[in-house]
């Protein structure tokens, strides 16, 4: 059947139905859509890239979620909206988010934006490839490559080894679970649980959470992560971790794995690594280093000392997209291993993407080391970082992000009202803020019943009124303190004194 037809605002003549549906042209007017995403382009850019990264607006518009949900309008309706309305939500949608670029926004263990990192997030976002074979990433497989053996070279691997980008820094740390349990256990893999005698692994009791989730999520139970204790400042204590080795293998238990933490996410501590080597060393386990977080000081001669021994880790994880400013996500999961113990692990050799008889070296189909089939290239933005402001830029960003937390530290020791936790070893900066009302109360169990409740309140007025984001909590048996990281290359003295000024103004009347 052949006629004439309007759809979708198009005229079609010739148009072919079949099924209902008719065949001839495109869906989507092309020009129109494009005027659309010209038209929203530069409203992120003046919202989001602009206005989200002055200092002169709010980090957050607050609003709570039953009426954020009236504004937003968030019902999925049969019929769609003109372009006209659509970039009005768009603009709601920043107007409402908070603004994690704004030079003010100190909540999470990453901040700043970045720009070559976001224009690399935009040709990713329109080039829209999955990195799992040569043939649709081509670019990208080879960037990744490119970044991996460069972050091998700073963590000290003389050989290299290999790696793959992951969705966070929580999968980076289930990844060294399941590789560290299938190179104990390689029978595991088709066997199953069934084939493996009890496994423990250890960790500080400082450690991230996604330690534990992996035990549970991967059949080793909470119950086998042993938690070794940590001194004052957070660093795993050796004679501890020999303790609970010693303690597993009495209790009959098959002790593999042991995670050490370089920055941790409160405090900001780095594990004595060349110590935990040694007794991983001693007693046959694997080691791996979470280094998330403090993964960047390997990147400046001033501070890579924090991480000392690192070199002898068997796998580790390190997020650029904290420190590093890459842009979230942009997590690096390395082995030291060479024999492809990735690629035995996790390989299902799917024939419809892995196949044998492709006619370029299939070594760069890299898929199947992984635990997902579509993954973003997420390597891609910190490579055009680097390019952009070489080893050296990098290595300013980390001495420049601990030098103002040493700042930042030595003011809350000046300023009246303000507390020092400890002396700050990397970015994050801990400290009470005791209003003029307590100043001179005895430090009673009363005295710090109440200073627990001060950062609460002050936070709750600074997410209302926007002006900055600083994250809070309780640590062991202290008090609820802040906690203050220290990240954007934007920052300067200035910035480190408005938050202590800030703090006092919305938490002198306490």
């Amino acid at each position: 059947m052949r006629e004439s037809l309007c759809h979708s605002n198009l005229v079609k003549r010739d148009a072919v139905l079949v099924n209902g549906m008719y065949l001839n042209g495109p869906t989507l007017d092309i020009k129109t859509t494009y005027k659309f995403v010209e038209d929203a382009v530069s409203l992120i850019l003046d919202e989001a890239v602009r206005k989200g990264t002055d200092i002169l607006e709010k980090v957050c518009e607050w609003q709570p979620p039953e009426k954020l949900k009236e504004i937003l309008d968030l019902e999925l309706r049969e019929g769609g909206e003109p372009h006209s309305k659509i970039l009005k939500r768009c603009q709601d949608v920043i107007r409402y988010s908070v603004k994690t670029g704004h030079p003010h926004f100190f909540n999470q263990l990453y901040a700043g934006m970045d720009p070559y990192s976001l224009v690399g997030r935009f040709i990713i976002e329109t080039t829209n490839p999955s990195l799992y074979t040569y043939e649709v990433a081509p670019v990208f497989v080879l960037t990744e490559d490119a970044v991996l053996r460069k972050m091998m070279e700073f963590v000290g691997w003389q050989e290299e080894g290999d790696g793959i980008f992951s969705p966070g820094g929580s999968i980076s740390n289930m990844y060294a679970v399941n590789v560290a349990r299938y190179h104990r256990c390689p029978d595991i893999k088709e066997q199953g649980l069934s084939a493996v005698p009890r496994l423990v692994l250890f960790t500080s009791q400082e450690c991230h959470y996604s330690v534990t989730k992996a035990a549970a999520f991967l059949g080793i139970g909470t119950k086998n992560v042993y938690a070794v204790s940590s001194d004052e400042r957070g660093k795993m204590i050796p004679a501890e971790l020999e303790k609970q080795v010693l303690r597993a293998k009495a209790e009959g238990a098959c002790p593999f794995m042991v995670n050490a933490t370089s920055g941790t996410t409160v405090l900001g501590a780095f594990d004595p690594l060349d110590e935990i080597a040694n007794i991983c060393q001693t007693h046959n386990l694997w080691l791996h280093v979470d280094a998330c977080w403090g993964g960047a000081a390997l990147l400046s001669r001033r501070h890579r000392h924090l991480l000392k021994g690192i070199q002898r880790a068997n796998s580790v994880a390190w997020n650029p997209h904290k420190m590093l400013t890459a842009g979230l996500q942009c997590c690096a999961f390395m082995v030291r291993d060479k024999t492809g113990l990735l690629q035995r692990c996790h390989s299902a050799r799917a024939s419809y993407l892995f196949q044998q008889d492709k006619f370029y070296d299939m070594n760069y189909d890299t898929g199947d080391k992984s635990i997902q089939c579509s993954r973003k290239p997420d390597s891609f933005k910190f490579w055009l970082l680097w390019k952009a402001v070489g080893t050296y830029g990098l290595e300013e960003r980390v001495n420049k992000a601990i030098a103002l937390a040493r700042y930042l530290a030595v003011e809350i020791q000046r300023r009246e009202g303000f507390r020092l936790l400890m002396e700050p070893e990397y970015a994050n900066v801990c400290f009470w803020y005791i209003p003029p009302s307590l100043r001179k109360m005895p430090e009673s169990k009363e005295f710090w019943e109440k200073i627990h409740n001060v950062a609460p309140l002050i936070k709750e007025r600074m997410m209302k009124k926007g002006s900055m984001m600083i994250g809070y909590q309780p640590h062991g048996g202290r008090a609820n303190f802040f906690r203050q990281i220290v990240i954007s290359p934007q920052l300067g003295r200035a910035d480190m004194d408005f938050v202590l000024d800030e703090i006092d103004k919305l938490g002198k009347d306490l």
